[in-house]
């Protein structure tokens, strides 16, 4: 058995420190940390103000504790145990679940944010993950439908009381966002946000340049890229099959898990990398287009404004979206 877990997205570092004007050539505020099961990382470029590194370990553990499925206290948790009955959240909460409601519409259900009885199943952040039996797989099935979700003002009701949210495909873009937010609110103009491979770029480095981002050759395991792209102001969020698998009978089961199967996408597709304004937004469609493959996936974000895509097939080759600069 092997687990592996990988961040998609890697930050060409040497350019990003070496970033300043001569005034501001030190090194920036910076955290490293963990959270939502994997690595964050927040860099500010124009600023010497501590509180807002602390400020910002303080937003991503308060979103945590709301959208977290494995914080038994979290109101994502909350909902999921209350069998059926109308529980009350937050704004917050109300606002993400309604993104995943629209981008489960958008993409006809290859988007589904009550997958949790589905992941829970597969378990991949567990050691002694395993391929499920397919009755347990169609069991699970059975409860996958954001339609039914229903809000009504605060409260969020599943009417399937076998349904289970999970909030993995759009949370890290969503408190990214609001991240952002924060730091802009507080005159912050150059800053890298980093959550788990979500990254979402506040302007541009001090010296006005872009910065540098690097997609990861899926076939390399070092993290060497295979292309470079520029960022700002923007976010970048890639959906890959070797960010996080366990290996069984040699064979490789990714976490990408497609709705209507209840098995790892399988459909050609090594990565998707997703490039617009918000990190929301970038999340939600890397996973939507990585299962709904090459052709279907990229049909959309040729159809969307603002957003971009890099896709990297089976055999490692790379095909832009239509209006993508390189």
């Amino acid at each position: 058995m092997k687990i592996r877990s990988l961040v998609s997205l890697i930050t060409t570092s040497a350019l990003i420190l070496s970033t300043g004007c001569s005034s501001l050539s030190k090194e920036p505020l910076s955290y490293t940390g963990t959270a939502f099961d994997t690595v964050i990382n927040i860099q500010i470029f124009d600023s010497d103000e501590p509180e807002l590194i602390e400020n910002c370990k303080t937003i991503c553990q308060n979103y945590e504790e709301k959208f977290s499925r494995t914080i038994d206290t979290s109101e994502i948790s909350k909902i999921n145990a209350a069998g059926g009955a109308p529980v009350e959240v937050s704004d917050e909460t109300v606002q993400i679940i309604n993104k995943g409601i629209y981008y489960g519409k958008m993409s006809n259900g290859a988007f589904d944010i009550t997958i949790g009885s589905l992941t829970s199943l597969w378990g991949f952040s567990d050691e002694n993950a395993s391929v499920p039996s397919s009755e347990a797989i169609s069991e699970a099935l059975k409860h996958v439908d954001y339609k039914n979700i229903v809000i009504n003002d605060n409260y969020v009701q599943l009417l399937d009381p076998g349904a289970k949210l999970d909030l993995g495909g759009i949370a890290k873009g969503y408190i990214a966002d609001r991240l952002k937010e924060y730091l802009e609110q507080e005159g912050v103009d150059h800053a890298l946000i980093n959550l788990g491979g979500n990254i979402l770029a506040v302007g541009n480095k001090l010296d006005k340049s872009d910065f540098n981002i690097g997609i990861q050759n899926p076939k390399n395991s070092n993290g060497e890229p295979i292309t470079t792209i520029t960022l700002n102001d923007q976010s970048v969020v890639t959906s890959g099959n070797y960010q996080r698998y366990f290996e069984q009978n040699g064979e490789k089961y990714h976490h990408l898990l497609d709705p209507k199967t209840g098995y790892p996408s399988n459909n050609g597709l090594n990565s998707v990398t997703i490039i617009t304004n918000s990190s929301l937004t970038a999340d939600a469609l890397s996973t939507t287009c990585f299962v709904l493959g090459p052709e279907r996936g990229m049909k959309l974000v040729n159809q969307l404004d603002n957003v971009e895509a890099v896709f990297i097939d089976s055999n490692n080759e790379i095909t832009y979206s239509r209006n993508f600069s390189h």
